[in-house]
């Protein structure tokens, strides 16, 4: 932690933040896809993509009223699918995350001022993530709340 904590003062930002937090992760836990979103309204933005040919950055969804929007963007509460009918419960493009070998994902939502500003999110092969793999990054988060302030004010 005291080394993410050290890259937030290095040139760069926040690319910089984002790829250590990608390879931190990598480390931690493994990942196929990593990706960062800011909240926008009703929308998220991407803000960075491990695969920017299928998840570029600068894209953007209306996430809108759903349980998935309840259950992370709403309530603050990180979301574990372990497997290809949790990806397909919570995300409209299922079919292009299964096409890329993708079936559990884990959401971080990164709050401030008691609201969801955006979320964190690792995407690997169906049954890779698990509660224990949950608890190895969920502190991370908040790393990313002087980046994400600073995407939603542009």
């Amino acid at each position: 932690m005291t080394e993410l904590l050290a890259r937030l003062a290095e040139p760069g930002q926040p690319e910089t933040l984002y790829r250590a937090l990608q390879e931190e992760t990598q480390r931690l836990v493994g990942h196929k896809l990593f990706t960062l979103l800011y909240v926008d309204g009703a929308d998220v933005a991407r803000v960075w993509s491990s695969h920017p040919a299928e998840y570029p950055t600068s894209g953007r969804k209306t996430m809108g009223a759903t349980p998935w929007g309840a259950h992370v963007l709403t309530g603050g509460k990180p979301y574990l699918g372990k497997d290809k009918a949790g990806i397909r419960w919570a995300f409209y493009d299922h079919a292009l995350i299964e096409s890329m070998g993708l079936g559990s994902v884990i959401n971080l939502p990164v709050r401030y001022d008691g609201e969801t500003i955006g979320t964190c999110n690792l995407l690997d092969a169906e049954h890779h993530y698990d509660e224990e793999k949950l608890s190895k990054i969920h502190h991370l988060a908040p790393l990313l709340i002087p980046a994400f302030l600073e995407a939603r004010r542009k």
